[in-house]
């Protein structure tokens, strides 16, 4: 763009030295920030291939997360908070609509159970997503309702606009960040 300039410039009437100058400066400024730009991305770039990486040995393995868990046929692992002031607890388990499709009695106390997949009248669920949280009682007076974990098998970890996140079985994805457990399959 200067070279043009300067070829077109007026002989009679030619561009000030330190105008010419103040417009090499800033060239050469915008340059650079392109440059940087660059760099940056790149770095950027080998960063996220790197937390890949470290994230692949999370693949296979099962992860506990929010309460949503994949049923496929195979008992559904949950850890629940546990209330040392209830005489009753209930397990509710939602579809993917939000509807309650089964309630069953869990024990009073602990934290950890599973959810074989089957309604209170005995028909296996189909196959999906579903979410779970407990209720717990003291004398038939409702103490809480609380999100239950569940752990989810991880299919792979992908980059995702720039971040690494897991895909579990079923579908979901979650960051890294949000895995709350992590275990190998039994």
């Amino acid at each position: 763009m200067l070279t043009v300039q300067m070829e077109n410039q007026d002989p009679l009437n030619p561009v000030d030295s330190a105008d010419y100058a103040v417009q090499l400066a800033t060239f050469s400024s915008v340059e650079q920030q392109v440059r940087t730009n660059d760099l940056l991305s790149s770095l950027a770039a080998t960063m996220a291939s790197g937390g890949i990486e470290s994230l692949g040995h999370w693949v296979g393995m099962d992860v506990r997360t929010g309460n949503e868990g994949y049923f496929d046929g195979s008992d559904i692992e949950l850890i629940a908070p546990d209330r040392k002031d209830a005489d009753q607890r209930i397990l509710v388990v939602r579809d993917e609509t939000g509807g309650i499709t089964t309630q069953e009695n869990i024990a009073a106390s602990g934290t950890d159970f599973s959810w074989d997949g089957n309604f209170a009248n005995g028909v296996e669920a189909p196959h999906g997503t579903y979410t779970f949280s407990v209720e717990s009682f003291n004398n038939g007076t409702l103490l809480a309702t609380e999100s239950v974990q569940a752990y989810n098998r991880v299919r792979e970890a992908v980059i995702e606009d720039g971040e690494a996140m897991l895909i579990l079985k079923g579908g979901n994805s979650v960051a890294p960040g949000d895995v709350a457990a992590l275990r190998s399959p039994d």
